[in-house]
Formats: structure tokens, sequence, C-alpha cells
């Protein structure tokens, strides 16, 4: 992976070009003034989620599905 330095201004004529980069794994590192602010790299892919998952690891007990007391609904309406 390669790291390139370029400015701002450079970076806004070229931007689109510095994405591609990018994508293709180099690092670019935004300057101003000469100096390092920020870098511009590829998102990883996150995993897709898998419904049911977490099936047997979770459980919610039947206190959930209880009303809940008069003082903490009161405390909903504010």
């Amino acid at each position: 992976m390669a790291e390139k330095m370029v400015s701002i201004s450079t970076a806004k004529a070229d931007f689109s070009k510095l994405v591609a980069e990018a994508e293709a794994g180099d690092e670019i590192v935004l300057t101003w003034r000469g100096k390092p602010v920020a870098k511009l790299v590829v998102i990883a892919d996150r995993p897709k989620r898998v419904a049911g998952s977490l099936r047997g690891q979770v459980s919610i007990g039947p206190e959930f599905f209880e009303a809940l007391p008069p003082e903490e609904l009161d405390a909903w309406d504010q």
C-alpha cells in the first residue's frame, strides 16, 4: 500500500482520481499548508448481517411484556 501526500487544493481538482487510487489500496494523506490533516482510505467491506445469528444467545423474559409502572409512563409523556 502506497502513501501519497496531496494538498487539499490539488485534491479538489483531482478528487475522482484520488478516490480511484484509494479504492486500489493507496492511502492518500491530505495536507493543509504542508501539514498532514486527513486521510483518504478505502472503507473495508462490512460482513452482512445474518438474521437469527444470535439465536440461543439472547433471551427476553416475560417481564419485558408487562406494563410499565405509572411513574415511568408519566416520564415518557414529558
